[in-house]
């Protein structure tokens, strides 16, 4: 049986996929380097099945985002495999269209971004961000001019309940005994709440949520979701947090919320440009608790998203329908295309 050669750029999230890769004989992994030309990165796509790219849009070069530009000289992919939950470098529509399944690794880093998340409400809500910048410029004097907040009790919205979102509630509820209200157009009240949640409207969740947490993905629906109109009908006083991706809040409509301490602090794991430059007024306020995309970077959440990626490109290369396809209106063009390079129908399919 032929190998299924799979390429990636650069680097790899975690050993832990060359480890998987190696245990199964179909799969040979080729390296691309970061600094290949755009010729040379298509030259070695060209001749492999799978493609393994970057979930941070910021750390891949463009002209190896997953586009219909780069597919069209792609003729012979099969599948491209985001490195994480997130693929923001890849177009799921253009995917379709070339019949390539998009597969995430959705719920593999659930575990280390709810505990970010949990963890920014927490220092957000104690001031931490305020009483670290009094302290470097030396106006700490009075510690009740820091009075914080204690997380028990309060409500806090969730904006996307799924894998993320459900371990957030399922913290909140068993250690803060939180109210936990949930906005998500894609799942059902019973499985809300069967998630430790309550479902609302995202309206509702804005005017009530003493936190405000977003766990949703970045599409063209929720790109630029929470603007100024969405900061405006939030509580006074409110925190807000976000480990979802950058461009689903609007930093400049934050920034004025700060200033105007109608969002009391934030704590922001995901940016519109990753890293954000040094100079960036929000890295800067005093009421913001930042870090760089690195919720999921833990070596439990590296290890996991990297296994199951592996598994996903053992399972075409076996023959079966890999899970996790974002975009499942391509799985009977995928099938029929994995059916001729194989030599074999794909099972599940």
């Amino acid at each position: 049986m032929r190998k299924f050669r799979i390429a990636y750029v650069g680097y790899v999230p975690h050993q832990n996929f060359l480890d998987t890769c190696a245990q199964d004989p179909l799969l040979e992994v080729i390296r691309i380097p970061l600094e290949a030309s755009e010729a040379e990165g298509v030259q070695i796509l060209s001749g492999c099945d799978g493609y393994y790219v970057m979930a941070s849009r910021d750390e891949l070069p463009r002209h190896m985002h997953v586009t219909a530009a780069l597919l069209a000289k792609l003729p012979n992919l099969l599948m491209a495999a985001s490195t994480g939950a997130g693929y923001d470098p890849c177009d799921p529509e253009a995917c379709t269209e070339a019949g390539v399944a998009l597969v995430n690794q959705a719920g593999g880093n659930a575990q280390g971004v709810a505990e970010h998340a949990v963890g920014m409400m927490l220092g957000c809500l104690k001031r931490v961000p305020e009483a670290h910048a009094a302290m470097k410029a030396g106006r700490a004097k009075n510690r009740g001019a820091l009075m914080g907040r204690e997380l028990r009790g309060r409500t806090v919205g969730l904006v996307g309940c799924g894998h993320v979102g459900r371990r957030v509630a399922g913290i909140l509820n068993s250690a803060f005994g939180c109210r936990v209200i949930a906005a998500d157009p894609h799942v059902d009240a019973q499985t809300i709440e069967e998630r430790g949640a309550e479902k609302v409207e995202l309206a509702q969740l804005l005017a009530e949520a003493d936190v405000v947490s977003l766990h949703c993905p970045l599409t063209p629906q929720t790109r630029g979701m929470i603007g100024r109109e969405a900061f405006a009908a939030m509580k006074p006083g409110v925190v807000f947090v976000t480990t979802a991706r950058g461009s689903i809040h609007d930093e400049a409509a934050l920034l004025e919320a700060l200033d105007s301490g109608k969002v009391a602090s934030a704590g922001l794991d995901v940016w519109e440009q990753e890293p954000p430059p040094p100079e960036h007024p929000l890295l800067h306020h005093p009421a913001v608790l930042a870090s760089q995309h690195t919720a999921g970077v833990t070596q439990e959440s590296r290890a996991n998203i990297t296994r199951i990626a592996a598994l996903a490109f053992s399972d075409l290369a076996s023959g079966r329908m890999p899970p996790r396809i974002v975009n499942p209106a391509v799985k009977p063009r995928f099938a029929e295309r994995a059916a001729a390079a194989l030599g074999q129908p794909l099972t599940g399919a």
